[in-house]
């Protein structure tokens, strides 16, 4: 059974959360599958100094929590600082580390020592073998089991492109290669101080990387994507999810 990881891009409110969690607990039943719950309490890679950030550690945890005790779904969350990561593994069962920040080691190990399974994205500036560094890192500090993430590469400016055959190098280091469909979309930096995308390719992106051996795959998803307060153009509407999981599991 692939991992699939959905949510939201960052925690704007208690309804958002429980609108997601509500249709993914809705789609796990039907598909007797375990769709991995995402969402942020804090965007700090943001392009611009004034856009939303999040509720903040204490708050986005405790509002995760109430996700998990209410829906029984695992949960996904981000972290950007060392100090985040012991809090943060209280509630999540997965610690993702952002593509910009794979290389930090402190940042690593402090995730690692949590025992929590570690998802590392994929740099925008590494190839797929590049990647053996990071998940040695983690390994050695003491994680149980390391994932790692596909989201394009830089190209030229304010553009992504994505080199499928990284899947099947990452596959070489990690038994788990995960997709990111929705981030492998975007045009950063390209909305005049904001990141923009382009939400039709998500699910050409799910199955050309299915194609491709790709173990896992992960899609923000929004039930009204052009207000959403981070990445609404390249996130998925909510009501497309169920048929690209449909897609994902024939």
């Amino acid at each position: 059974m692939p991992t699939i990881i959905a949510g939201p891009c960052v925690i704007e409110s208690e309804v958002l959360l429980q609108t997601v969690a509500e249709e993914i607990t809705r789609l796990n039943s039907l598909y007797d599958i375990d769709i991995i719950f995402k969402a942020s309490f804090d965007k700090a890679n943001r392009t611009s100094i004034t856009s939303y950030r999040g509720p903040g550690l204490e708050r986005g945890l405790q509002m995760l929590t109430d996700i998990k005790s209410a829906y029984g779904l695992r949960i996904l969350t981000d972290i950007h600082e060392s100090y985040q990561a012991t809090p943060a593994a209280e509630v999540a069962d997965v610690l993702q580390i952002p593509a910009f920040l794979c290389r930090q080691t402190d940042l690593l190990t402090a995730a690692a020592r949590t025992g929590r399974i570690i998802n590392i994205k994929k740099a925008q500036f590494l190839s797929g073998r590049d990647m053996r560094y990071p998940v040695e890192k983690a390994l050695d500090a003491g994680a149980n089991e390391v994932w790692l993430t596909e989201r394009g590469n830089i190209y030229g400016y304010n553009n992504l492109v994505v080199d499928f055959r990284n899947i099947a190098d990452m596959l070489d280091i990690v038994s788990t290669v995960i997709m990111d469909c929705t981030h492998s979309v975007q045009r950063p930096g390209a909305g005049d101080g904001r990141t923009t995308g382009d939400r039709r390719f998500v699910p050409q992106m799910a199955m050309a990387a299915k194609a491709f051996g790709a173990t896992g795959y992960f899609m923000e998803v929004h039930p009204n994507p052009d207000h959403a307060l981070s990445d609404g153009p390249n996130m998925l509407q909510l009501s497309d999810l169920e048929n690209v999981v449909k897609n994902i599991l024939n």
